[in-house]
């Protein structure tokens, strides 16, 4: 396809002229996918079923009853439930189950039309900062594939960035869809929890996970979450308010937050610390007000973090079993060597140190020390961010404190886990948040800017990311 823009407010428009056959873009899209395998993004392509339901839903645009998202092409990380299909969040221990329903996301988006192409590599169990940890093997980064794509949503972040699908969906635990997107120059939005349906997605830690989209069209992600947005009698934790996601709100001027406390982190790259407060003075020449705030308790929000989501995966993950579904070990004696050896195995090494991490700090000799302490830190965390965001519109930092690694270059798991650092706050708190592919560094890799609002705030920072985008240089 000539002069082709991949990104859905473009495709729509073809499709509404007529100038695009939903069949050849479905061909497009497949065969971008069969020429980049060796990047692994994909653990399975839907192809006949996409073709197909190119064929049936190009029928409909023929006659106008097509759904609103008709032209749609996502690609779906392996945690999200897709009904008749495997689903195994890139790990060994779900070999060959098949999902007997759809998630809620799932269901919404088949709704209007919209074509899952397949499903995406991803850290096992959502477990991870660069794709490494997964089952099928690392995904590759699409600008320089001896690097990392990101995590946990690393396939999502490749796909989109490589042109394979029209968006993905992934989740986000401390950062996995924002970190890959930084990584692989595209956009990654979080959603406030509870807006979006967690109905269908393997649970990691079910009080931080999130679904959101990858794009690289702010745009297409607000009409998006029209669709996947709003309360969900399966799911008990979304929320009845209504976030209005009909038109992209217009502010002149903004109030802007920024702390000096996020800039201090020891390992933040000098090149992403320098075009990062370069770009808070360009904001600040076009007349919005830009203020250094203090964030007194960013020391706690890793510890705080990390304690209470392993104690929610060690409960998560004890279903998996080797009794029901998944991965079984054949040879075993009796029952509890059933239970062992079915788990050890079938986990990787980075679920298991979470899964006995959580298990250690929900004993009844720590319980107290440190899970019911982290409990309380985070609702001071949490206090603290609505008492900062309270007078103003959004808290910026870096998305992360580096551009992307080599592959097998970090190894050191508490080394690995600081690449949350700036990402996670918006978990502990649940408010939205997004990257965007702001920068590049001297070496051509792609970082991104970290727009974080107050809690169902969504609408006005996909607002303010809609104006960063088409105001300034996203190439700078």
């Amino acid at each position: 396809m000539n002069n082709f823009q991949n990104n859905f407010e473009y495709i729509q428009k073809q499709i509404n002229q007529n100038k695009i056959d939903l069949v050849d873009l479905c061909k497009f899209y497949l065969n971008r996918i069969k020429n980049n395998l060796n990047y692994n993004i994909f653990i399975e392509v839907f192809e006949k079923e996409a073709l197909k339901k190119a064929k049936e839903i190009q029928i409909k645009i023929n006659n106008n009853t097509a759904g609103n998202l008709a032209g749609l092409f996502i690609g779906l990380k392996d945690n999200i439930s897709h009904k008749g299909h495997k689903v195994s969040a890139s790990s060994k221990i779900l070999q060959g189950y098949i999902s007997p329903y759809n998630s809620t996301v799932v269901e919404r988006l088949l709704k209007q039309d919209a074509i899952i192409i397949g499903r995406l590599n991803c850290d096992e169990f959502a477990m991870g900062s660069s794709n490494e940890n997964s089952f099928y093997g690392p995904s590759k980064n699409p600008i320089n594939p001896i690097k990392v794509p990101g995590g946990s949503s690393g396939g999502s972040a490749a796909a989109v960035s490589m042109d394979l699908c029209t968006m993905s969906l992934g989740s986000d635990t401390g950062g996995s869809l924002r970190q890959p997107a930084s990584f692989c120059g595209v956009i990654g939005f979080k959603p406030t929890y509870g807006t979006v349906s967690r109905y269908g997605l393997l649970s990691y830690a079910s009080s931080f996970d999130q679904i959101g989209p990858i794009s690289k069209n702010i745009k297409d992600i607000f009409k998006v979450m029209n669709y996947m947005s709003g309360k969900d009698p399966k799911d008990s934790t979304t929320s009845k308010k209504n976030i209005n996601y009909e038109k992209l709100k217009k502010k002149k001027k903004y109030k802007i937050l920024f702390s000096q406390d996020f800039l201090k982190y020891e390992h933040l790259d000098n090149e992403i610390k320098k075009r990062f407060l370069c770009f808070l003075e360009e904001l600040k020449s076009k007349g919005h007000e830009i203020q250094n705030i203090k964030f007194k308790y960013l020391d706690y929000v890793l510890p705080v973090y990390y304690i209470l989501t392993t104690a929610e995966a060690s409960s998560n993950l004890s279903r998996y079993d080797g009794i029901r579904y998944g991965y079984r070990f054949a040879e075993s004696k009796d029952i509890k060597e059933v239970f062992v050896k079915s788990r050890s195995e079938g986990f990787g090494d980075e679920v298991k140190r979470r899964i006995m991490l959580g298990t250690f700090v929900l004993s009844q000799e720590y319980y107290e020390a440190y899970y019911t302490k982290a409990q309380k830190t985070r609702r001071m965390i949490l206090n603290e961010y609505n008492k900062t965001l309270k007078e103003a519109d959004f808290l910026l930092t870096p998305t992360t404190p580096n551009v992307a690694f080599g592959l097998n270059e970090v190894q050191d798991p508490i080394k690995m886990k600081f690449q949350d650092i700036f990402t996670v706050t918006s978990n502990l708190v649940g408010a939205p948040s997004i990257s965007l592919p702001k920068f590049k560094d001297s070496n051509n890799m792609p970082f991104g800017l970290q727009v974080m609002g107050k809690s169902f705030g969504d609408a006005d920072v996909l607002s303010f990311s809609d104006y960063l985008q088409n105001n300034y240089d996203f190439n700078a």
